[in-house]
């Protein structure tokens, strides 16, 4: 299981019993938006190569509101 925690600046991973951080600037590189524009399925998709998503996914930008 992939815990994801947002923050305004990245978002704290846990996977498969590792800890990381992805920064801003990187999931921005990666997806070529804007990191509140961004949802936590495509974070996802960042960290696992075939991530099972569930449920409707959710911008970055509301997550923090």
């Amino acid at each position: 299981m992939t815990t994801l925690a947002f923050e305004d600046d990245g978002v704290d991973v846990v996977y498969e019993g590792t800890e990381f951080r992805l920064s801003k600037d990187l999931i921005e590189d990666a997806t070529q938006k804007s990191y509140f524009d961004v949802t936590d399925h495509e974070v996802l998709k960042i960290v696992e190569e075939n991530p099972e998503v569930s449920g409707q996914a959710r911008r970055i930008g509301d997550i923090l509101k």
